[in-house]
């Protein structure tokens, strides 16, 4: 499910995943995990910083840390810095809420929002920018493969 509203400042997306809590927390805070699905993205994520490398070791992205909470929640700035457009704007925020459902599935919810001052960064996220990396993750954890493109 996608949500856009006032011009893509605020995008929801929610995917079930068979996992445990631990098991995406784990997939989205561990660079081992992250490069299989996140655009070849090596993210390190603790309780202060949230850093992304590209492929080649390229600073992506840097931002704070705003919420810690394994395995339930982690929020986070975000910047996009390997693209010289979108490194200008400003630091948009990403939610990642992760809850235990029924017949060991987690209900995984991602609001990237305060996108108002970053529209490039808006466009490029939005719709299947972030449907990919979900598909990716879910594929990932459920199959032990990655999602080919």
């Amino acid at each position: 499910m996608t949500t856009m509203t006032d011009a893509l400042t605020t995008q929801v997306y929610q995917v079930f995943i068979k996992a445990t809590p631990e098991q995406v927390w784990e997939a989205i805070t561990t660079p081992e995990f992250t490069a299989r699905y996140f655009h070849g993205a090596r993210i390190e994520a603790a309780e202060d910083k949230y850093v992304s490398h590209g492929p080649n070791g390229d600073l992506w992205g840097d931002a704070e840390v705003f919420d810690w909470d394994p395995p339930r929640r982690l929020v986070h700035g975000w910047r996009s810095l390997y693209d010289e457009e979108m490194a200008k704007e400003e630091t948009s925020r990403v939610s990642w809420e992760i809850e235990p459902a029924d017949g060991g599935l987690c209900r995984l919810t991602v609001v990237h929002d305060r996108l108002e001052g970053a529209p490039k960064t808006a466009a490029s996220v939005s719709g299947p920018g972030w449907m990919f990396v979900l598909s990716g993750l879910k594929t990932l954890l459920e199959t032990g493969e990655p999602l080919t493109a």
